[in-house]
């Protein structure tokens, strides 16, 4: 299956990887070793995605605000 999802800034998916594994750990949610999200539940899912796609509006909000110095909480 490929992907239509097209990164924006060229080199950015180890930064999004990085964001991933941090909101997995943070909301306590196991990431699958084999990459197949296939049986992780809706629920945890879900949250995932919400979390990093929070983190990432903050990250915007700071950038445009001028305190991209203040990014890491």
């Amino acid at each position: 299956m490929s992907r239509s999802n097209k990164l924006v800034v060229p080199g950015c998916q180890a930064a999004l990887e990085q964001m991933k594994y941090e909101a997995a750990q943070a909301l306590g949610i196991q990431i699958p070793q084999d990459g197949y999200y296939g049986n992780m539940a809706t629920r945890d899912a879900g949250s995932l995605g919400g979390y990093i796609t929070k983190r990432l509006v903050e990250i915007a909000e700071q950038q445009l605000s001028g305190n991209a110095g203040r990014m890491g909480r």
